[in-house]
């Protein structure tokens, strides 16, 4: 065991899964549900839900008996935000692009491994795709931001990534290591990724990284809508729209211009 590992380390990393869990469902989770979400057992996580909730940090619907995060979560988020937080920036972007194609326009964040939806903005267009929504994790790779922002990573983190990682048994062999490998040089290709309809079947998107300082894909840009929505020759034509807003919200984020 490493110096720094033992029971302490691995009840934070316990408590870490559940409010995990818990951020990225879109409405209140039974103590059940969030014991499947963060693969542990029923009564460990009722345990630390108990805990968790005498210090604020999660609510009880006394009737329902569902969890929500509580109020010490949000004092926590809104002190980090002046330093992570690129929503405000982004939202601009974000609206623009529903607007400008119909379709929902999403702003998503890399958080290690994952992606993390931080805004949606809802197009004019009736048929909707509710795959995505604020708060939702998907693994990099998965979803056309994860995609995106794992194609621009650097070769070795890209086979790094691969080998440690089997998005197949959870997501199905569309997410094969080596369907993965052509998706990633696709988007590398074209410069944006395509998810078609992998997640939900039927809802297509489109995503762009957008980068930080450093040039490292920190953030997305994505787009989704019905499939008949997303047609190659339209693909063509929101992809390059997509790719023109994350270009400005790169500069913007990096403080390299304004608008």
């Amino acid at each position: 065991m490493n110096a720094v590992e033992g029971p302490g380390t691995d009840a934070v990393s316990r408590v870490v899964a559940v409010l995990r869990a818990m951020s990225s469902a879109s409405a209140p989770r039974s103590t059940s549900q969030i014991a499947r979400a963060c693969h542990l057992p029923r009564p460990t996580v009722h345990r630390l839900l108990s805990a968790l909730a005498r210090e604020g940090m999660v609510d009880r619907d006394h009737g329902s008996g569902a969890w929500s995060l509580g109020p010490e979560t949000f004092l926590l988020g809104h002190a980090a935000a002046p330093r992570f937080d690129a929503r405000e920036r982004a939202r601009g972007v974000v609206r623009r692009l529903a607007e400008g194609t119909g379709e929902s326009a999403f702003f998503s964040v890399r958080r290690g491994d994952e992606t993390v939806c931080l805004l949606r903005e809802d197009g004019s267009f009736p048929l909707r795709s509710h795959v995505l929504h604020e708060g939702i994790r998907f693994p990099l790779g998965v979803a056309s931001a994860g995609l995106a922002i794992l194609a621009h990573l650097a070769d070795r983190d890209v086979d790094e990534y691969l080998r440690t990682h089997d998005l197949e048994q959870s997501w199905g062999a569309a997410h094969a290591e080596s369907s993965l490998r052509r998706a990633i040089a696709s988007t590398r290709e074209h410069g944006y990724a395509v998810n078609p309809g992998l997640v939900v079947e039927g809802s297509w998107g489109l995503g762009a990284a957008v980068f930080d300082a450093a040039g490292q894909p920190a953030w997305a840009l994505s787009l989704t809508g019905v499939e008949t929505r997303f047609r190659a020759e339209r693909r063509r034509e929101l992809g390059r729209v997509l790719l023109d807003e994350a270009h400005l919200l790169s500069r913007q984020l990096t403080g390299r211009t304004s608008r």
